[in-house]
């Protein structure tokens, strides 16, 4: 059964009847307003008073965005940064190859130089490695006898003197540095033509005088250069640079250490001299005593 509410109770205009009073009002101002725009400043004002509240009601809202932005943008600064610290590496390893071939390719063109500039043929070679045995100064090339390489042979480059072909095989050679110990290579000072013969010492980048007397006309500065009686080095080539005149000592000679010319140590690439030195037969030594009075019996019989 219907529940109705006594009729003392109803009082005014029915909420059916203030429906449709309120909606066509409503509608009324609606084609006002869009035609005179009469209400905008009442909707200013009222925009106004609510955006406190506006702001209060959308602050989580925009704080979620904000935080959300703020980790996307590190996320991405921090593949940024990682990218770029990736570049920088491959360009600094770029620019190290670039000096590599950039040095390098001086090289070849110093030894090239050098080559023009000497006579004879000459042969460029790699060093592939050094020798196996630490205690001696020798390197192995990449050219043997397959490219008419000889023992003895000399090794040098655009700076000066470094050894000699000591082994050859088909497709390899043995250098034997001028460092190595023992090994000798006759020179002359080139401001007085004094001759001597400098000694490896073993060491990377020293050599030795040997049996110089004390007043012999060698100071520090002097340039060596290869004397060429020996049949193996041409003369004129650079050996090695005085670096100490010891006159101290208790012997009867100085103490001379010298410097080498070349890069010994250093470059990969060099050059072999393909010259060959034609020298005259040594004279036949001279008769002794025994030797006259055997002749004279043979004569005089």
């Amino acid at each position: 059964m219907e529940h109705q509410a006594p009729s003392f109770f109803i009082r005014g205009i029915s909420p059916k009847a203030k429906l449709g009073f309120y909606g066509l009002v409503s509608l009324a101002l609606l084609v006002v307003d869009s035609h005179y725009r009469i209400l905008d400043v009442v909707r200013d004002k009222v925009s106004i008073a609510l955006y406190p509240l506006q702001v209060v009601a959308t602050a989580p809202i925009t704080a979620t965005q904000k935080v959300s932005d703020f980790l996307t943008s590190q996320a991405k600064l921090l593949m940024e940064n990682e990218q770029l610290h990736n570049q920088q590496l491959e360009a600094n390893a770029q620019l190290l190859r670039m000096r590599e071939l950039q040095t390098e390719n001086d090289r070849l063109r110093g030894l090239l130089g050098a080559a023009h500039q000497l006579p004879g043929q000459t042969m460029f070679a790699e060093i592939l490695y050094a020798g196996r045995d630490p205690f001696t100064r020798k390197v192995i090339v990449n050219r043997g006898a397959h490219d008419s390489v000889e023992a003895g042979q000399p090794v040098i480059d655009d700076s000066g003197v470094l050894g000699q072909v000591t082994r050859v095989h088909e497709l390899l050679s043995e250098v034997t540095l001028l460092t190595d110990k023992g090994q000798p290579v006759p020179v002359q000072v080139q401001r007085n033509g004094l001759r001597a013969v400098v000694f490896g010492t073993g060491e990377a980048n020293q050599l030795e005088i040997r049996f110089m007397p004390y007043n012999a006309d060698i100071q520090v500065g002097d340039t060596l250069v290869t004397s060429g009686i020996d049949g193996t080095y041409p003369p004129g080539l650079p050996v090695a640079t005085v670096t100490l005149v010891d006159k101290s000592g208790v012997l009867n000679f100085a103490r001379i250490v010298c410097k080498p010319s070349g890069s010994v140590d250093k470059h990969r690439y060099l050059l072999i001299l393909q010259e060959k030195r034609e020298l005259p037969p040594a004279p036949a030594p001279e008769p002794t005593p025994e030797n006259k009075q055997k002749k004279r019996r043979r004569g005089s019989d």
